[in-house]
C-alpha cells in the first residue's frame, strides 16, 4: 500500500493507525472480578504466556540463582502468580492507582488496603479513608490523601500500618484540595477557591508545608484550567506538572513562583520523566528533553510515520517508551540517542505505558487489550521474552511496579505478585 510519499506503508502501521482511539472507547468499561473483600490466594489460576501456554514457576525460590531466586522460566513461557488477590480498584486513580512501598502494595479503592509482597496477607484495611479515585501520592515515607470528610484537609497514612500519621488543618475555603505530588517538605495539592456564593470558578495550586501543615504557598492558575488532567513531580527542588491544556510548567518549590511553562502539541496529562536536570515528555510523533532549570530545548527524538510516543519513563539511567505501532524504544536521557528499537513486536506484544525494571529485564504493563498484560523485555536488546496474561479476557489496562524480586501485577480488580524472572 502506498502512502503520501510513495513509500510502503507497512502492515504494522496500517494496523497501529487501525487501533489508534481504542483507549478513550474502552476506558470506563467495567472490571470483571472478585469482591474486594477476598484474601489472597496461592498460584493456580491461569496464565497466558508469549509461548507453549504452560506457566512456570513455583513460588518457593530457588533454581538457577537468576532474578532473585526464583527459577527462570524457559523462553516464552510466563511465570505463574505467587500469590493472587482482589483489589478494590475502580480504574479513576490513573496512573498512580497502584503503589510498592516498603514492601507493602497499596491500591487506591475503598477499601484502601495494604498487603504484603512477600505472602499477599493483609497487614491493614481502612474504609473511608480517603475519596473515590484518590492518587497514591508518596513523600518522604508518607502516604498522603484528600480526606474522605470533605473538610479541606489532606491527611497522611503510614503505609506500613495505615494508620494517619499527619493531618493539615486549611479550612473550608479550600474546596477538597487534592495531592498532586509530595517531598520531604511540602505536600503539594489542586484546590478549588470557594466563593461566597459557593461556587468554585477559580483553583489553585499550593503547597501545604509537611512540618506544620499549614498552607506554604498558593498560586492562582489560569481562569479556565481543570482541577484534574494533572500529572506532577516534585524533584531537585522544582515542582514539574502537564495538565490538559497541552502545557508543562515548572515552578519554584520554595516560593511557588512560575520558572516556566511550554506549550507541547498534544495534551500529556500522565507519565513524563524527569532524568539529571531535564524535563522529557512525549510530543505526538517526538519525545522532548527541557532544560529543568530554564525551560530551553535540549533534544528532540522522531518516531516512525504515523506513530507517536506513548509514556516515557527512565529505569537505571536508560529511558524506556512504547510508540502507538507497537514499537519499543530505549533511548539514552542525556544525548536523546537511540540505544535500540525493536520495531518487530506487532504480532507478539501490545504497546506498554508504565515499565518497571529489575536485574537485566525491563518489565511493561499494557492497555486495553485483552491480549495485552505484563511484557518482559531483555533491557540490554529489547528482545520480548515472555508475556503474563491472566486469561480473564478483561480490556482494563495494566499496571507494575517492581519490589525487590517480585512485581506487583494489577488488572481491573485483581492483584498478582509475580517472580521478577
Amino acid at each position: 500500500m502506498g502512502g503520501r510519499d510513495g513509500r510502503t506503508v507497512s502492515r504494522r502501521r496500517i494496523l497501529g493507525l487501525a487501533g489508534a482511539g481504542l483507549g478513550a472507547a474502552v476506558f470506563g468499561a467495567g472490571a470483571v472480578g472478585c469482591g474486594p473483600g477476598a484474601e489472597a490466594v496461592a498460584p493456580g489460576g491461569s496464565a497466558k504466556p508469549g509461548g507453549d501456554g504452560k506457566g512456570s514457576g513455583d513460588g518457593k525460590g530457588g533454581g538457577d540463582g537468576k532474578g532473585g531466586g526464583f527459577t527462570t522460566p524457559p523462553p516464552g513461557t510466563a511465570p505463574e502468580p505467587l500469590w493472587k488477590a482482589a483489589a478494590a480498584n475502580t480504574g479513576l486513580a490513573g496512573i498512580d492507582a497502584l503503589a510498592v512501598i516498603g514492601g507493602v502494595a497499596l491500591v487506591s479503592g475503598d477499601p484502601l488496603v495494604g498487603r504484603s509482597m512477600a505472602t499477599g496477607k493483609e497487614k491493614w484495611s481502612r474504609r473511608g479513608v480517603t475519596t473515590p479515585g484518590a492518587e497514591l501520592v508518596v513523600g518522604g515515607g508518607t502516604l498522603y490523601l484528600a480526606s474522605a470528610e470533605y473538610d479541606g484537609d489532606v491527611v497522611g497514612l503510614d503505609p506500613a500500618t495505615g494508620k494517619e500519621t499527619w493531618r493539615s488543618r486549611l479550612g473550608k475555603k479550600y474546596q477538597q484540595p487534592r495531592p498532586i505530588a509530595a517531598d520531604d517538605r511540602h505536600v503539594y495539592v489542586i484546590a478549588g477557591i470557594l466563593e461566597k456564593d459557593f461556587t468554585t470558578p477559580n483553583n489553585v495550586i499550593a503547597a501545604i508545608d509537611t512540618t506544620s501543615g499549614r498552607i506554604a504557598w498558593r498560586e492562582q492558575r489560569d481562569a479556565g484550567t481543570e482541577e484534574f488532567g494533572i500529572t506532577a513531580v516534585a524533584v531537585d527542588g522544582r515542582l514539574v506538572y502537564t495538565d490538559y491544556r497541552e502545557n508543562v510548567t515548572v515552578r519554584d518549590t520554595a516560593t511557588g513562583r512560575q520558572v516556566w511553562t511550554k506549550k507541547i502539541s498534544r495534551s500529556n496529562n500522565r507519565r513524563f520523566a524527569v532524568h539529571e536536570g531535564l524535563v522529557i515528555v512525549a510530543d505526538g510523533r517526538r519525545l522532548r528533553a527541557f532544560d529543568l532549570a530554564g525551560g530551553k530545548d535540549r533534544w528532540s527524538l522522531r518516531t516512525e510515520e504515523f506513530s507517536s510516543f506513548n509514556d516515557p519513563q527512565v529505569l537505571d539511567g536508560v529511558l524506556y517508551a512504547s510508540d502507538s505501532v507497537r514499537g519499543m524504544w530505549a533511548v539514552d536521557p542525556r544525548t536523546g540517542k537511540r540505544i535500540w528499537h525493536n520495531g518487530e513486536l506487532l504480532d507478539s506484544a501490545t504497546q506498554a505505558w508504565q515499565f518497571a525494571k529489575v536485574n537485566g529485564t525491563l518489565y511493561g504493563a499494557t492497555e486495553f487489550d485483552e491480549d495485552g498484560g505484563v511484557h518482559a523485555f531483555d533491557a540490554a536488546t529489547g528482545k520480548l521474552r515472555w508475556t503474563y496474561n491472566d486469561g480473564t479476557g478483561d480490556i482494563q489496562q495494566w499496571y507494575v511496579a517492581a519490589a525487590a524480586d517480585r512485581l506487583a501485577v494489577m488488572h481491573g480488580k485483581r492483584l498478582y505478585a509475580l517472580p521478577a524472572v
